[in-house]
């Protein structure tokens, strides 16, 4: 019994050794101030690397692709298109899904001439791979091409009959018409690109819009500095009570002034273009002309050249 009872004891006294050894004991001062200043900061790597998986990998995933599909927004492209096809005049009253499609088509055509081609020139994959694919991406963007050349164009257009159309209206408004009995002028007499703007901004004002918001639509369809300046001074004019016919005269010689200026500066580029045509055109056209005989007499007669 006895025998039994110091084994008992001797058991519990090991189990409270054990628990006593496994309790976590406070740390020193000295240890503390180890733990503090004796370890080596992280690196940046390391700082990654301890973050969550979710906030690694699966954020920044997330928000690369949310950047894109922003950047393709389908919303915002159409937008641009329609801006676009109102600064080239809204060519065979497209819509931008009408022109989404002519931009297919003339994808598709252009691929089915490069398969054409790769066949007549008997070219073997991968490079025929080649040829289809530069012929989808021009056909595609071939449209656009012709769209920004029509776009162009068209400005251009704008800006030459501005001076004539400036001068129509400050003539129609000195000989007392109003403004929009000027611009009915205008429309009436010329039929081009801004015609046709001043056409599209009357009806708009006869339909209940407001003048300067009509005006403001106008300015943003053509996009040409000089017309946006015109109708900002309008604008300005009949918000603050100015006579209109000053306006007019004022921004009339001012556009004489550009276009004078204007056409000072194409002069003045006219020689140094001329350049590439003279030099690898015109010059070895007339060594030709003028030296040609005298090359072959010299030939012919035992010169240097037929020995």
């Amino acid at each position: 019994m006895e025998a039994l009872l110091v084994s008992i004891l001797w058991g519990l006294s090991i189990i409270l050794i054990f628990i006593g050894l496994s309790l976590p004991t406070p740390p020193s001062p000295e240890q503390q101030r180890l733990q503090t200043y004796g370890t080596r900061p992280r690196t940046l790597t390391e700082m990654e690397l301890s973050a969550p998986f979710s906030e690694r990998v699966v954020l920044p995933l997330l928000r690369k692709i949310a950047s894109v599909m922003n950047r393709l927004n389908i919303q915002r492209n159409l937008e641009a298109m329609k801006h676009q096809l109102e600064l080239a005049g809204n060519p065979n009253n497209w819509t931008p899904a009408d022109f989404l499609g002519v931009r297919g088509v003339s994808a598709l055509v252009t691929l089915v001439l490069a398969f054409i081609l790769t066949i007549v020139l008997n070219v073997q994959p991968p490079q025929n791979l080649f040829f289809w694919a530069g012929g989808l991406v021009l056909g595609f963007y071939l449209p656009v091409l012709w769209l920004s050349s029509k776009i162009r164009s068209r400005q251009h257009e704008i800006q030459k009959a501005l001076p004539d159309a400036l001068d129509m209206l400050c003539i129609s408004v000195e000989a007392g018409l109003g403004f929009d009995a000027a611009m009915a002028k205008v429309i009436e007499k010329w039929d081009n690109e801004l015609s046709r703007t001043f056409a599209r901004a009357s009806a708009e004002i006869r339909l209940g819009k407001l003048r300067r918001e009509a005006l403001r639509d106008m300015a943003n369809r053509c996009d040409v500095p000089d017309l946006s300046n015109f109708i900002a001074a309008v604008i300005q004019a009949d918000q603050l009570g100015v006579s209109i016919a000053k306006v007019l005269r004022i921004q009339s010689e001012q556009m004489r002034v550009k276009r004078r200026q204007r056409a000072e500066e194409l002069a003045n580029q006219a020689p140094v273009k001329m350049v590439i045509p003279l030099v690898f055109l015109v010059f070895p056209s007339i060594l030709i002309v003028l030296l040609g005989p005298a090359v072959l007499q010299f030939t012919v007669g035992g010169g240097f050249f037929g020995r």
